[in-house]
């Protein structure tokens, strides 16, 4: 699949619509890449009727000038920064992201409450996309409409991993990504061993926990390596007792950006990457980069990174 050196931003102008698109615009600048900007509208899906027995031409005019002046407004923000382009399409937001996906390289979109046009774009769109995009998608979180300073520079990343084909792909992402910022790399393990919400009750009740937890270590250990390749990052290992959600969702407090796989196996080996990605979007303090697994087959990246040029 040929793609390009652009990272595609969903805007509709909101706070965290700007805020995907300053992240994005941070992103783009580390790997010398531009932005493309798209602002999606859907038209009604009724029609009324006239006294005469036919029916209402709908003009969309007025709605496709909005979304036109939305991204107007959004080009001009990253004027001078990174070269941008932009466009207005019409139809299903999550549709068109997830086609747009195919070329790109990276998405980036917010993530907030609410309800009309900022919750199309932002709420729905941003769990519904990554599960089905075809490249990375980073989600921006904004609460109730607070605004933090965003994390930018990415100093510190946090990479779930549970032995699945998904969690090695999103690894792999993750050393990339810490290249790209020259950042701390962490990569977790995590098993809700003990008692309460999220233990596993079919484990055996004398099983010996600091084993387990040597056995998962280990077994990180080999995953890291293997991806590591010739990569000089160093990457912290932690295999942890506890839900993988719960763990990962308290990392995001205190770092720049969690990447996790999308699509888990289920059973053991998609502990973290079935419904857990889905709650670490949802509750996340910071960015989420959510990974396809399906980046192994349909190629990574667009080009080179640039310590590789």
């Amino acid at each position: 699949m040929s793609r390009e050196p652009v990272v595609l931003v969903g805007v509709d102008g909101s706070t965290a619509s700007l805020m995907a698109l300053d992240w994005a615009v941070a992103e783009a600048k580390q790997l010398g890449w531009r932005v493309h900007v798209v602002c999606i509208y859907s038209l009604p899906t009724f029609s009324g009727a006239t006294l005469d027995g036919g029916y209402l031409a709908l003009d969309d005019s007025q709605i496709k000038a909005g979304a036109q002046r939305v991204v107007d407004e959004a080009l001009a923000r990253v004027a001078d920064r990174v070269p941008a382009t932009g466009a207005v399409e019409t139809g299903d937001s999550t549709g068109i992201l997830i086609e747009l996906s195919k070329q790109a390289g990276l998405v980036a979109i917010g993530k907030e409450g609410g309800t009309g046009l900022a919750d199309r774009i932002l709420g729905a769109v941003s769990t519904s996309l990554a599960p089905h995009a075809h490249c990375p998608v980073v989600m921006i979180p904004v609460r109730h409409g607070e605004t933090k300073p965003l994390r930018v520079p990415v100093r510190r990343i946090v990479v779930g991993v549970d032995g699945s084909a998904s969690a090695k792909v999103a690894l792999k992402r993750a050393i990339q990504e810490a290249e790209v910022w020259n950042a701390e790399l962490t990569a977790v393990a995590a098993v809700p061993i003990g008692q309460g919400a999220g233990a596993m009750a079919w484990m055996p009740g004398n099983i010996d926990r600091d084993e387990l937890l040597a056995d998962v270590r280990e077994g990180l250990n080999v995953t890291v390596d293997q991806a590591l390749g010739d990569s000089t990052v160093t990457v912290r290992r932690h295999a942890l007792d506890g839900s993988p959600a719960a763990l990962l969702t308290e990392f995001s407090t205190a770092v720049d950006l969690l990447v996790v796989g999308t699509r888990g196996r289920g059973g053991f080996a998609g502990l973290l990457l079935g419904s857990t990605s889905q709650t670490v979007i949802a509750h996340s303090d910071c960015p989420v980069m959510a990974v396809p697994a399906k980046l192994d087959d349909e190629g990574e990246f667009p080009t080179r990174f640039p310590w590789q040029q």
